[in-house]
């Protein structure tokens, strides 16, 4: 079972999909397990997401960046402890855990102008105000740059809210491949699985 709801079915769409994150990882993660409900959704929303990575220029630790930090501040300890696992790969454990805790030091002033926007978006779109769009332009980005950017971190909000609101809890293998700093940084959220 993973989280609130019983197993789905096992078609061959959702074998496929088990059998890339066994390839991919060793073992099915709760998330793929949940979206089995629906494989075609879950890969219509990662090809709209793929979009965005694309249309935004957005390499691996810039997506780090931006999930760690809408993640943390929307409360998703899921996405937090996968990605701050990511960015600490990209970047380092200490860096990794600072955006989890909203801490930009180790980031580049264009990197913590994303994190400090992303943090926006998650907790309170209706309070970004041209102030906030022209701090991204001073940071390098173009209007377009920054529309892929709102909607690379609005789909992945929308994928933690899934996620959280059926009761998917982090994989236990995070319990060991997480960097110890990434692990104290998430204090909120549902606790790792047993």
């Amino acid at each position: 079972m993973s989280g609130f709801l019983q197993p789905p079915e096992v078609t061959s769409e959702v074998r496929r999909l088990f059998d890339e994150d066994l390839a991919e990882l060793g073992y099915v993660m709760n998330v793929t397990r949940l979206w089995a409900y629906q494989p075609d959704t879950m890969t219509g929303l990662f090809d709209l997401v793929r979009q965005t990575v694309e249309a935004g220029g957005l390499d691996l630790r810039t997506r780090g960046i931006l999930v760690t930090a809408c993640a943390s501040a929307f409360g998703d300890s899921y996405c937090s402890l996968a990605w701050g696992c990511k960015l600490a790969e990209s970047a380092d454990a200490r860096t990794a855990a600072g955006v989890l805790r909203g801490d930009d030091d180790g980031l580049t002033p264009a990197e913590r102008a994303l994190a400090h926007w992303a943090r926006k978006v998650a907790r309170d779109p209706n309070g970004i105000g041209q102030a906030d769009v022209r701090a991204l332009r001073e940071a390098g980005f173009d209007d377009g740059q920054i529309f892929a950017i709102t909607t690379f971190v609005a789909l992945r909000i929308a994928f933690s809210t899934v996620n959280d609101a059926l009761g998917a809890r982090p994989d236990a293998a995070l319990r060991s491949t997480a960097p110890q700093p990434v692990l104290e940084a998430v204090t909120f959220g549902r606790p790792i699985e047993e």
